[in-house]
């Protein structure tokens, strides 16, 4: 199953977001491979810091779009940015889903809504990958509404599914990062890591079902 991850703004988070899933789901012992089709190459950088470390499970990484192939048996994540449009329309021509990392906004909700323009523009006549948004960076001070009112946005967005599992805006995810480790190797009893789990297992709960 090729999963992308991608949004049109920079700053949400998706980097981030892919190298926890793809970890995740390799220390559940699933086969996974990874592509970072964005010039930036975060997601190629954080795991060359963990490779260095020495940190298991490894992974192995692509940059070239035109390996990007469905593997029945394989979970695929695909950290896409608007750097490089080809690739992206590419990557979301071939999605089995579509992930979408939305930190709580008005610009990013709009932002999302074109988003979900070009998925629909590049997926026409074919079958449509399912698309799923989630709060990412969410404040964690409850009081603040911004973060309510941007899932309340979300849901009005036609063809998304929301998750209602949510990420907060905490230094947990950006130290680890930086370190080449997942927040639940990082952190493991962590507010951040039980987040991150708790998303994981919404969005890859399917591959939990038992005949």
């Amino acid at each position: 199953m090729i999963t992308v991850v991608g949004t049109l703004k920079g700053g949400t988070g998706k980097s981030t977001v892919s190298f926890n899933l793809a970890i995740w789901l390799a220390t559940h012992g699933f086969s996974v491979e990874v592509f970072d089709l964005d010039p930036q190459a975060t997601f190629v950088d954080v795991l060359d810091v963990r490779r260095e470390d020495g940190h298991l499970p490894d992974l192995q990484i692509f940059t070239d779009v035109k390996k990007l192939v469905p593997k029945p048996d394989v979970q695929t994540i695909v950290d896409v940015g608007t750097a490089d449009m080809s690739a992206l329309r590419r990557a979301l021509s071939l999605a089995d889903r579509v992930i979408i990392p939305v930190p709580p906004s008005q610009a990013d909700v709009w932002s999302t809504q074109r988003f979900i323009d070009i998925v629909s523009e590049e997926t026409r006549n074919k079958n449509s990958p399912d698309l799923l948004a989630f709060i990412n960076r969410a404040d964690t001070n409850p009081a603040v509404r911004e973060t309510h009112e941007t899932q309340e946005a979300l849901r009005m967005l036609p063809g998304l599914k929301l998750v209602t599992s949510r990420l907060g805006q905490r230094t947990t995810f950006r130290r680890s990062f930086s370190e080449g480790l997942a927040v639940f190797e990082f952190e493991p009893k962590g507010k951040a890591a039980d987040e991150m789990t708790a998303l994981a297992m919404v969005l890859f709960s399917f591959l939990f079902i038992q005949d």
